[in-house]
């Protein structure tokens, strides 16, 4: 049996602050960063992940991440179910560095990241990409890698394998039909907050003629600058096209319901964000002052405990889960079979670096083993990153296809690496030294 015989983490950050990429009301001059694991085999393929961040930080991010390679270092690579599941117990139940969240935070965020390098490890043995490799498992084998713990008011056991258990018969389908027209997208480029209105005109006319149902843009800096956006881009795309907003927890509950009643007459789809993602009540006010519009968060949210409130108390009716801040596709797993519970669609947070790229895997794998419905689900697209990945997440006619590559997605170029490496790759010393 191949052992894992060493992590390797390193902390890669690409200058995206220079052209405003990503720029929000929260964030104005994000850095994508990755916190960027391998575990290295003594025999077979390695495995690659990652944790998303914007720059400063990711040092601490990374260092957490090196603080989990008694767990790994010395272990069977894992090939199924019960591997992973094991792995993934371990980690989350070392007592001295749960006490860090628990299950929350930036040392959770680093056992998301082993986790999924796991996952992609055992994929490429199988020769299948993560979605497939999953969706491939029995209903009992995917319910064993769920920690039911603070779960079972909301979702049983049982109740998890009746969910997979009523999507089983249509599943060779579903995957013939991910494979033949991938997945529905939404296109977040034309919205970031520093960019020209003409910028924005001209990149949502590019995002209709590109197949997109719908666009998303940043709010939250200025309200008159807001109106104007939000109605700029409504008369730019037409009636038929979805526009949604994310003020990325900029506001109280208060503002946010006064906020996004002012941006009520251009029809946004939904708000993303309006308050701090862990004010669970916040949210349920905030859905109820304002429905029909939708809320939507996720990205934030630290763990399938949070996840579990957001639905219990009607607080959400867009479910973003993200790739990369809970503990990995073990967790994810919970968050999917719990929004199949409550009947909430799940739209995943995406672009950062790396995360199209996986996250594509969990709503393919949703559609294929889980809820069986793309009904009104769709993944984020942003345009920019994805050639520093070895398999990147590709969009044609405002459609993710499906990766057929072996894994989960997350290993970058070697070039890449050395060039986007901080302090020392070329790309940050040749700054120091201008």
């Amino acid at each position: 049996m191949a052992k894992i015989v060493g992590m390797e983490v390193l902390d890669v950050r690409f200058p995206t602050s220079r052209e405003l990429d990503g720029s929000d009301a929260m964030n104005p001059d994000p850095d994508y960063s990755a916190a960027y694991v391998v575990l290295h085999t003594d025999g077979g393929p390695d495995g690659y992940g990652l944790a998303f961040t914007i720059g400063r930080g990711n040092d601490v991010q990374a260092a957490a991440i090196r603080a989990l390679e008694p767990h790994v270092v010395g272990l069977d690579v894992p090939t199924d179910a019960a591997a992973l599941g094991e792995l993934s117990r371990a980690m989350v139940g070392d007592s001295q560095l749960r006490w860090l969240g628990p299950e929350k935070g930036v040392a959770h965020m680093a056992i998301g990241a082993v986790v999924n390098a796991a996952w992609d490890l055992a994929a490429r043995i199988a020769g299948l990409p993560v979605w497939r490799f999953a969706a491939e498992m029995s209903p009992e084998e995917l319910v064993s890698l769920v920690d039911f713990r603070y779960l079972s008011d909301a979702l049983t056991e049982q109740e998890a394998l009746d969910i997979l258990r009523a999507a089983e018969p249509g599943r060779a389908e579903r995957i013939a039909k991910i494979e033949r027209d991938g997945y529905r997208a939404y296109s977040t480029s034309p919205g970031w907050l520093g960019y020209s209105d003409e910028k924005l005109v001209r990149l949502a006319e590019q995002a209709v003629a590109d197949g997109f149902e719908m666009i998303k843009l940043k709010v939250g800096g200025d309200l008159a600058d807001d109106v104007r956006r939000v109605k700029l881009a409504r008369e730019t795309v037409g009636a038929d096209i979805r526009v949604a907003v994310d003020a990325n927890q900029r506001w109280d509950v208060s503002t946010a319901i006064a906020w996004m009643t002012e941006l009520a007459p251009y029809d946004p789809y939904w708000i993303e964000e309006p308050t701090s993602p862990d004010d669970v009540l916040g949210h349920a006010a905030i859905a109820k002052a304002l429905s029909p519009i939708r809320v939507a968060t996720g990205e934030h949210v630290q763990n399938r405990v949070v996840f579990k409130q957001l639905l219990q108390a009607g607080a959400i009716s867009v479910l973003q889960l993200d790739a990369a801040r809970v503990g990995g596709f073990n967790e994810n797993l919970a968050i999917l079979l719990l929004a199949a519970k409550f009947d909430v669609p799940v739209c995943p947070h995406a672009g950062g670096v790396g995360l199209c790229e996986l996250v594509r895997h969990l709503s393919m794998f949703d559609f294929a083993a889980v809820s069986g419905s793309d009904t009104d689900r769709s993944i984020e697209w942003v345009d920019h990153l994805h050639e520093h990945f070895t398999d990147p997440a590709v969009v044609t006619d405002g459609r993710y296809l499906a990766p057929a590559a072996p894994g989960f997605s997350a290993r970058m170029h070697d070039a890449t690496l050395r060039r986007f490496t901080f302090p020392d790759g070329p790309e940050w010393t040749e700054i120091d030294s201008e």
